[in-house]
């Protein structure tokens, strides 16, 4: 599965609405340059005066004059272009902020289901690639696009009004130029959107790779993993390359279609002073025009390839706002705190179930351990019970009311999931906790530290819980990263959570003192415990034996033992490791 990408109308939509809430400042960059190119225009002007007063012998009145016009107009327009680019800048820089604020806003809001089934590559691709070709467009594109368009058409403008029959020379490139970006534009959106997916898959393929080493490793799988990682750059470079014969005949057919207008201005300005019916001046000044006009239009033709790939870009970084929710949550309340699965099946793919009518009632305040063969389904069922993914059959709920019809917010005031992995975010270490509990104080974050037994290193640093973490900061082992993460589960205070493993990272011996401390602060609390360290389920209220996506027993330890059972064999195989 692939998170889906904006098309065209819906990207022409984005840029105006961007555009329109700029509106004040873009106009304020476009009368700026404007008028930049209007001092620019000056020069070829009082040049063709000079050549004219030179042929007619009066050169003598005109020079003094237009060396004093021209200086005036070259620190006009060297001032103008100053704040014209300053204000450009700074409207770039405006435009993405939005841009980047409204991404975050929509990655940090996806259906959790939607990004485990797309992949790692695909939305790591878009944070990463994505954003920096769009932020270069955004930037630096779009100011350049509008002050090159102004600048063209008023040089067009100023040709004609010098000398209309002479300046119509200067249109003698533009049936190439609109012939060739034509055709450039019809095959440059699919080709990059190729070469963005590409770079996505293979991305994912090599962190993936990365970060499964040790299970490719103990599995033999290096070939087919070089193998895969091989064909996507295959592909890389095919994308490429396709994009690149694009541009062999853009710039080919750009670069004419500057040299023609020159030429023929040349050449029919010639024949018109022949005539009588120009001036020698006037061909010089459209001259000269004919050559600056090259240096605005070229720089559109470079931001028209640019923008190809910003655009591109774009659509995928908008295309993740269109990721349809996976719950619609309704207005019924839960009347209680017990959680239910009736008949619950899912399917990471149609057709293909992982769990099968599973039937489980957690009892208010008990603690329930999941145990069972890798692949049997425990982490999936943890994940159901949390509300991370709705059911593909069946249901899950808290109260009498479905998880999936639970506002997100309200969903994790009653049910939380803590796995295997956390994260570290940059900043300090009470920010990392506040974002379970905003208000928290800062005794009320030591507790959550100290109920985690994580109190004895965070004393130990300098600036405690002010301590600076995550990239650029201290590196806090994957156990200290557990604990913090635990820390803001005591923090969120669910009545229900479910660990994934939770504890896997710490050595046997503090991972049982942790549960301990931790059974201490959630007592009262509803905690199914997804375990590979079985003292986890001598511990806890019940066990439940899963294999093959069913829970096949379920019971107290000593009950299950004695019944000589599936647990019973996992519990004397744990016991003679």
């Amino acid at each position: 599965m692939r998170l889906p990408v904006a098309d065209r109308g819906l990207l022409r939509e984005q840029t105006r609405a961007l555009l329109r809430a700029h509106r004040r400042p873009l106009a304020v960059v476009l009368v700026l340059h404007g008028l930049a190119a209007v001092a620019g225009l000056v020069g070829p002007w009082l040049l063709g005066r000079i050549v004219d007063a030179v042929v007619a012998g009066e050169a003598a009145d005109i020079v003094d004059r237009a060396t004093v016009g021209l200086l005036v107009a070259v620190l006009a327009q060297a001032v103008l272009i100053r704040y014209a680019q300053r204000a450009a800048r700074v409207l770039g820089e405006t435009v993405f902020a939005d841009l980047r604020e409204d991404f975050i806003t929509t990655v940090t809001r996806l259906p959790l289901s939607t990004v485990e089934r797309a992949g790692t590559g695909d939305l790591l691709g878009r944070t990463t690639n994505d954003i920096d070709r769009a932020q270069h467009s955004v930037r630096f594109g779009v100011p350049r696009i509008l002050v090159a368009s102004v600048t063209t058409v008023l040089t067009l403008a100023a040709a004609f009004v010098v000398d209309a029959r002479v300046a119509v020379a200067l249109l003698t490139g533009a049936p190439l130029l609109v012939l060739t970006s034509r055709w450039y534009l019809r095959r440059a959106t699919p080709a990059y959107l190729r070469e963005s997916a590409a770079y996505a898959s293979l991305n994912g393929s090599i962190s993936e790779s990365v970060e499964g080493a040790r299970t490719i490793d103990a599995l033999g799988l290096g070939p087919q993993r070089r193998a895969r990682i091989d064909a996507d750059l295959r592909e890389a470079f095919d994308a490429e390359s396709a994009t690149l014969r694009l541009r062999t005949v853009l710039f080919p057919g750009v670069d004419l279609s500057f040299v023609l207008p020159v030429v023929a201005t040349v050449l029919w300005g010639a024949v018109l002073v022949g005539q009588g019916t120009a001036s020698v001046g006037a061909v010089a000044t459209i001259a000269v025009y004919a050559l600056g006009i090259s240096q605005p239009v070229g720089e559109l033709i470079f931001w028209l390839d640019e923008i190809q790939v910003g655009g591109t870009s774009l659509a995928r970084i908008l295309g993740v706002g269109l990721v349809e929710p996976d719950r619609s949550p309704g207005s019924a309340a839960p009347d209680g705190e017990q959680v239910e699965a009736r008949a619950l099946r899912y399917a990471y793919r149609p057709g293909h179930d992982v769990l099968h009518e599973v039937d489980l009632d957690l009892l208010p305040g008990e603690r329930l351990a999941v145990v069972g063969p890798s692949g049997a389904g425990k982490s999936t069922l943890g994940r159901m019970l949390a509300g991370i993914h709705p059911p593909t059959g069946g249901s899950v709920t808290v109260g009498h009311v479905p998880l999936v019809d639970l506002p997100l917010d309200e969903l994790r005031g009653h049910v939380a999931l803590v796995t295997q992995e956390h994260h570290v975010f940059v900043g300090s270490i009470a920010q990392n906790l506040r974002l379970a509990a905003p208000e928290a104080s800062d005794a009320e974050l030591l507790a959550a530290m100290d109920a985690v037994d994580a109190g004895g290193w965070l004393g130990a640093l300098p600036e405690g819980l002010e301590t600076a973490v995550g990239s650029g900061g201290l590196s806090l082992s994957p156990a200290q990263a557990q604990q913090v993460a635990l820390a803001r589960l005591v923090l969120l205070d669910p009545h229900t959570l479910v660990l994934d493993e939770a504890t896997s990272l710490l050595d046997p011996r503090a991972a049982r003192h942790l549960e301990r401390s931790l059974s201490a602060v959630l007592a009262g609390r509803t905690v199914v415990a997804i375990a590979h360290r079985l003292h986890t389920a001598h511990d806890a209220d019940r066990v439940a034996v899963v294999d093959a996506g069913r829970i096949t027993e379920l019971g107290p330890h000593e009950v299950l033992v004695a019944s000589d059972g599936e647990y019973a064999a996992l519990w004397r195989s744990w016991q003679q490791e």
